[in-house]
């Protein structure tokens, strides 16, 4: 008769609190693990993991899987990548409180904002729920790869409360702060992990107005975090206005964790055109650091990697007027027509023309584009740009660009990061990994299907920074505790992240030697047909939900013992 569900025998433990590897069994009974080191009993199933890691299944606290967790049953990208836990409803966005009339609205911000094609959420997204206690009730009927948490965003709460008028950015009465307050309240006590703000002018609805959040004054986002006090929990996030002061918004930070006395976790990204701010930001967390005022600050280890091509969301053509006629004819077509010498003369000239400001900035502005390749390469030399390319054989950048695009016949990708001086950035990330009050996030899955693919970072974290040093060296163990416990215990998940007797069970088993990224390609799974890029990996011999393989060598093995999270968890031992 066994002892154990499941034991993973012989493996190199990296354990997630950053202490020393060694080798030993894990034994997990009940989806918790009740010994690590020697297991003496049979599993009912075991895991050879002689050679291999075993860490904690991984955790990503910034994603937008919102509506992907109401139509499908695998939180892709994510869980191709180790993480078995992750929380949405990020930068204010999301799909609930909504009263009926209203989901069109919530649909158009969503698109605007994180890039999903609105006929995807019509069809896929259910909408049998108003307030956020009705969303709680129906996505924990949801089972999943991963385990899944939410938060209550700003932007959704402003419409449900201010109807129109909090969508056009109208101040609220104090009757419509306090009806906030107590709602934020009300989710919290639901089960949300915190409430999610964003100030950032580059986020807005397709046809250029910002997102309701967008502007709010102190008094608003006081309220909220009043509601936070109120329940006695949760976790305030928050995108800052990056192009703004970051003195002004680090002010605004304390205030709002005066009020609500709960911890507060911002984004924090390094972009060449606001180094000043990003300096800032780094200065006032180490202050709040000496003083322990709970603020803390979530990274990428890369800058941003915005993805452009024929087949995806966004190119440097894609607004032109002689562009819109053929945008969404399948690709061999829109190939066909593109290599038409004259339409082609044509397009290079034109100029963009669209109402939203943010998708003709990302569309034209002056970026650093490189062929991404396979195996991808997400740090390499401007000689390798295609603006030098362009230099080398005569043309103007316009034209190489073009020509780019079209190769593979139309199915090239184009990778142009968010830093003018990607080496810079990556060794100026490093020295976070150090840092208590600042944690790994940013990747963003479940949205931007079409534009970004950075919730593969935990695989490039492994191979690009620990196995291959291509960035700046980081020791296993660090780099796991930056995956798993850190991220955890942001919002309070204190059960898992670690390996010990009585975490829950998630866990990943991984060949480091074998580990590879691939390189992004485009499916179309969604609802509606719509449009996603995918991008695989290798090397991850099982990943590990509450005791149940969910992946065996990257494929599903069926299982979802994935649950809806709610509220912080407590460590548990045995």
């Amino acid at each position: 008769m066994a002892s154990y569900d499941l034991v993973i025998r012989g493996g190199t433990i990296v354990d997630g609190t950053g202490g020393a590897l060694y080798d030993g069994d894990v034994a997990v009974v009940g989806g918790r693990i009740v010994a690590v080191g020697a297991a003496t009993g049979v599993g009912h199933e075991e895991i050879d993991a002689r050679g291999k890691l075993v860490t904690p299944g991984f955790v990503d606290i910034h994603t937008h899987y919102d509506g992907q967790v109401t139509w499908e049953h695998r939180l892709a990208p994510s869980s191709n990548h180790g993480v078995t836990t992750v929380v949405m409803g990020n930068c204010g966005v999301g799909f609930a409180p909504c009263r009926p009339g209203d989901q069109a609205m919530m649909i158009k911000l969503m698109e605007g904002v994180e890039d999903i094609p609105g006929v995807v959420m019509e069809e896929g997204v259910p909408w049998n729920w108003e307030t956020f206690p009705d969303y709680l009730d129906a996505i924990e009927q949801r089972h999943m790869d991963v385990d899944f948490a939410a938060q209550l965003p700003h932007s959704a709460l402003r419409v449900y409360v201010m109807g129109e008028r909090g969508a056009n950015l109208a101040p609220p009465t104090a009757d419509e702060l306090d009806e906030m307050r107590r709602l934020t309240a009300e989710a919290i006590s639901a089960g949300a992990l915190g409430v999610s703000t964003s100030r950032t002018l580059v986020h807005r609805f397709p046809d250029g107005r910002s997102a309701p959040s967008v502007g709010s004054e102190d008094e608003e986002l006081l309220a909220l975090a009043r509601g936070l006090r109120d329940a006695g929990a949760g976790v305030f996030q928050v995108v800052p206005n990056i192009h703004g002061s970051a003195d002004e918004e680090f002010a605004i930070f304390r205030k709002i964790v005066e009020a609500s006395d709960r911890p507060l976790t911002f984004s924090l990204v390094n972009l060449s055109s606001e180094r000043q701010n990003w300096l800032t930001f780094l200065k006032h967390l180490d202050e709040a650091g000496a003083a322990q005022e709970p603020i803390s600050a979530q990274f990428i280890p890369r800058p941003a990697g915005f993805l452009f091509g024929l087949d995806l969301s966004t190119h440097p053509f894609c607004l032109n007027p002689s562009y819109r006629p053929i945008a969404n004819l399948p690709l061999a077509e829109k190939v066909r027509i593109m290599r038409d010498p004259d339409f082609r003369a044509r397009l290079i000239t034109e100029e963009p023309d669209d109402p939203n400001p943010t998708a003709v900035q990302f569309a034209t502005a002056p970026r650093q584009y490189f062929e991404l390749g396979d195996p991808p390469v997400y740090s390499q030399p401007p000689e390798n740009s295609v603006a030098a390319k362009a230099e080398a054989l005569g043309i103007s950048l316009r034209e190489a660009l073009y020509d780019a695009l079209m190769a593979q016949d139309g199915k090239a990708v184009l990778y142009a990061p968010s830093s003018n001086n990607v080496p810079v950035t990556i060794a100026e990330a490093r020295p976070m990994f150090e840092r208590e009050n600042a944690v790994m996030g940013l990747g963003d899955g479940g949205a931007h299907y079409g534009f970004i693919s950075d919730a593969t970072m935990p695989t490039y974290l492994l191979t690009d920074w620990v196995r291959d040093a291509k960035a700046p060296q980081l020791d296993l163990p660090l780099a796991i505790k930056a995956l798993t416990s850190e991220p955890a215990a942001v919002f309070g998940l204190h059960d898992r992240g670690t390996i010990k007797a009585g975490a829950k069970a998630d866990l990943n088993v991984i060949d480091l030697d074998r580990l590879h990224l691939h390189a992004p390609s485009v499916v179309r799974d969604l609802p509606a047909g719509g449009r996603r890029i995918v991008q695989g990996s290798d090397g991850y011999v099982a990943t590990i939900v509450s005791g149940v393989v969910t992946y065996r060598e990257g494929i599903p093995s069926g299982a979802l013992p994935g649950r809806l999270i709610r509220g912080a968890r407590q460590a548990a031992s045995i």
